[in-house]
């Protein structure tokens, strides 16, 4: 997907906030059509409520066109983030939305823990582990609370369900880059 366009960020965040807020009875405000939103495009969804987590959903592959994907996950990191109870109207007021836009993926060539710590870009790059059926994703976003390589790919091995399992040469990584907007504190 081509960099988003300058009043791009703007759009995803309204499209994300008129989503939940229709489920809470609010009505939607209208957001400018643009033809990038009608491309594919892979989007996550961050909520955040006083600062924690509050729902994080997204896509790691585009699928469908963009205003629809930041739609959907906009009301799955709401309503069906397995983390989380459902958003209640109580809690609405105070979240805050950050939309991620993903781009291309790209394989890394590494065989050991050793050389992902020294492939990744701290701060920078989105990560997947693939391990046969299972996958994880940390966004780069990430990286702020996991500045650690090795702790971030510890983290990463347990969120796709391997635990403290050794590094295996089967083992894909696979990094990508964002541009992401989020909704001031106020």
């Amino acid at each position: 997907m081509k960099p988003c366009p300058p009043d791009c960020g703007p759009l995803l965040l309204a499209l994300a906030r008129g989503a939940i807020a229709t489920r809470f009875g609010e009505p939607m405000a209208p957001v400018a059509d643009s033809p990038f939103l009608r491309e594919p495009g892979a989007s996550f969804v961050t909520l955040t409520r006083e600062g924690a987590l509050r729902g994080c959903i997204g896509s790691l592959e585009a699928h469908r066109p963009l205003a629809e994907d930041v739609r959907e996950n906009a009301l799955a990191a709401a309503f069906r983030d397995p983390r989380f109870s459902p958003l209640s109207s109580r809690e609405w007021p105070s979240v805050r939305i950050e939309v991620s836009l993903l781009g291309p993926r790209e394989p890394l060539a590494v065989s050991s823990e050793r050389e992902a710590i020294a492939a990744l870009a701290p701060g920078v790059d989105g990560v997947v582990l693939m391990a046969g059926p299972q996958r994880a994703t940390f966004l780069p976003q990430v990286w702020e609370q996991l500045p650690d390589p090795a702790e971030f790919l510890a983290r990463l091995r347990s969120k796709a369900g391997l635990g403290a399992a050794a590094w295996n040469a089967d083992w894909r990584l696979e990094r990508y880059r964002v541009q992401k907007w989020k909704e001031s504190a106020g």
